[in-house]
């Protein structure tokens, strides 16, 4: 299995298609692994040079408790694989991570796709009662330490959204969704420490000029749709896509449709 050695860190990658194609980074979700790209990954690598890797945390990249820059691995992944520009497409945490990769290594990236992400320095949201509980009962699991049944209730809010129960959904993307969100469960007990971008990119996104995708799903939490609407009128001529039955990872809850969608954009802006 590849792996990146890096300061503190064995960071586990994977590519498909050819080294000579437009490249594309994938950067999954803080409830997922590099997995979470699975069903998309043959037809993305049809045109082009498909990377994706697990961040330090999660699925099978091995880190000690160090401080690192989720932007600097990123790109030190780039670097090794001898690709000077990609397309960046992330999501969740993912997203904010391409998002400060964009802004500080501008030459580096060629597009930009972003799901259910926010920029760094959002101000704070107001989260709705519902939000609230969803969110102490989290705070409750992880003080008592029960990280399995932490991470189960975190794929509940996030993927299924707050007002959804899993009854309502698809019981393979259910499951699915559990699957990707504990395999992380062996990396509950590392601690790194990420570098914040500074200053935070939530005053800087206006400066981003190569062609940017913002998808959200309208099921998310609240927050999610704010920071969408945000990300929409803030970042130059950028393009918008609202999934109306999906919530955090409509990549993984509509696979297919948010593989169209892609493949149509990135054709649109030859990337």
């Amino acid at each position: 299995m590849p792996y990146l050695e890096l300061s503190g860190t064995r960071l586990y990658y994977e590519t498909a298609g050819e080294p000579s194609a437009p490249a594309l980074l994938l950067i999954h979700a803080g409830i997922a692994n590099l997995r979470m790209w699975d069903p998309q990954v043959e037809a993305l690598a049809g045109a082009h040079y498909v990377i994706r890797f697990d961040t330090r945390g999660y699925g099978l990249t091995e880190s000690k408790d160090v401080l690192f820059s989720n932007r600097d691995d990123a790109i030190a992944l780039l670097d090794e694989l001898g690709v000077s520009r990609a397309t960046l497409i992330g999501c969740s945490r993912g997203g904010s991570i391409a998002l400060d990769t964009a802004l500080e290594f501008p030459d580096r990236v060629a597009g930009l796709v972003t799901i259910g992400s926010g920029p760094s320095g959002h101000p704070e949201v107001e989260l709705t009662d519902r939000e609230e509980d969803l969110f102490s009962a989290l705070d409750a699991v992880e003080e008592s330490g029960d990280w399995e049944r932490l991470l189960r209730l975190e794929a509940e809010l996030w993927d299924f959204g707050p007002l959804r129960d899993a009854d309502d959904l698809d019981p393979a993307f259910v499951l699915r969704a559990y699957e990707l969100n504990l395999a992380n469960l062996a990396r509950t007990h590392e601690a790194p420490v990420p570098i914040p971008l500074d200053p935070p990119a939530y005053d800087r996104v206006g400066s981003i000029s190569v062609p940017t995708l913002v998808i959200v799903g309208s099921h998310d939490i609240g927050p999610a749709i704010v920071q969408y609407q945000y990300l929409l009128a803030a970042i130059p001529d950028a393009a918008g896509i609202r999934y109306p039955d999906a919530a955090h990872i409509p990549s993984v809850e509509h696979p297919e449709r948010v593989e169209r969608d892609l493949l149509h954009w990135l054709d649109l802006h030859n990337l």
